[in-house]
């Protein structure tokens, strides 16, 4: 998630057609390719050309090194926009969820290779795809609420039908998935080992997805979260997060104890936000709708104490001691919270919201 200069000239993201694939390789290994402005029209522009290129009949995206896919946005540009008072951070955010609704409403299969790490806004360019493979190396997480931000790029649509009350200790605590968990979490279809991709990713340039699929994914790993849905069930279907603390303190067990002071250790007011965020997000008909309000808590967040001082303490200067301000759940007032959902007016991201609620994943992936 840091900002790290690539060799002059390189491009940050490799663009190109070859055996009917459209190929999509993020190429910021240094920075584990994180996600910048230009990354994303990069990768929209060529969507739009792909879409009505009859030679071109899926889009496949992977990430360079061998690190991971994304891990995530160009936070230390967010930081400086946030101490600023600069606008580029909200451009951003505005075209980089276009991106991920466009993602998750295109026509053709969109097959992305969750290997390595995929945080965030990394999480934002794959899950929304129909045809998301995992492996072994994988290690997904929605990291937000740790610098003093909410989920975005569509992460509260997609943690808010995770499973139970799975999506809401995901994101609370910032777990970090296995292979097993994002499958049993609804954030992958397909796994597949990562000494197999290249094979697999030949065998979509030769035939159909659905193929291929069936050729190399492999029986899913299982998933430790599924394991521990009863506890996390009870304790994250409180209505406030005062109250989901107190459930996780009174379980008894060493799982749910870790995940309290987990929960107690970041943000008070992104943890509260957060919550708010999930709860109306699983009561939208469709992606757009909840990326039109995740730009609103974006907005707010850019202009808020805590994602300058959560940035600074882990990204920036790296002492790992942020002080929250409010300092403590019971201080974070209702109004306090209403206040990062309020209309934008013109500014607003504007998304249509009937769309149909079909995922992208739902669809043929022939």
């Amino acid at each position: 998630m840091q900002a790290v200069s690539e060799p002059i000239g390189e491009p940050e993201v490799l663009v190109e057609v070859s055996g009917g694939l459209g190929r999509l390789v993020l190429n910021r290994p240094k920075a584990i390719n994180a996600l910048n402005h230009n990354m994303v029209r990069q990768m929209a522009s060529a969507l739009i050309e792909w879409g009505d290129d009859d030679s071109v009949h899926a889009v496949v995206l992977t990430g360079a090194g061998e690190r991971g896919l994304c891990a995530g946005g160009d936070i230390v540009s967010i930081y400086h926009d946030a101490r600023t008072g600069g606008d580029g951070s909200r451009d951003f955010w505005r075209d980089e969820y276009v991106l991920n609704a466009a993602i998750a409403a295109y026509h053709k299969p969109y097959v992305a290779i969750m290997d390595g790490i995929v945080m965030g806004g990394g999480v934002g360019v794959s899950a929304h795809g129909s045809v998301r493979i995992v492996t072994e190396r994988s290690m997904i997480g929605m990291p937000e609420v740790g610098i003093g931000f909410v989920p975005d790029v569509g992460g509260t649509y997609l943690l808010s039908r995770a499973p139970g009350e799975l999506g809401t200790h995901i994101a609370l605590t910032t777990a970090r998935l296995s292979a097993g968990d994002a499958l049993y979490c609804g954030l992958a279809d397909h796994f597949v080992p990562s000494d197999r991709l290249d094979a697999f990713v030949a065998a979509l340039s030769g035939g159909a997805v659905v193929d291929a699929v069936a050729e190399f994914a492999e029986p899913a790993p299982e998933s430790a979260l599924q394991a521990q849905r009863e506890w996390i069930d009870a304790a994250y279907s409180a209505d406030t997060v005062e109250e989901i603390v107190a459930r996780l303190r009174a379980d008894g067990s060493p799982d749910a104890a870790a995940a309290a002071e987990q929960v107690l250790a970041k943000s008070p007011t992104a943890a509260k936000v957060t919550l708010r965020s999930l709860r109306q997000a699983r009561g939208q008909t469709s992606l757009e709708a909840v990326l039109n309000e995740e730009y609103r808590v974006s907005s707010a967040c850019l202009a808020s104490h805590d994602l300058v001082e959560g940035i600074r303490a882990q990204v920036v200067e790296k002492d790992r001691n942020p002080k929250w301000s409010p300092a403590t759940l019971e201080e974070v007032t209702a109004e306090q919270v209403d206040g990062f959902f309020a209309a934008l007016g013109d500014l607003e991201l504007g998304l249509p919201e009937d769309a149909a609620p079909t995922r992208a994943s739902e669809l043929s992936t022939q």
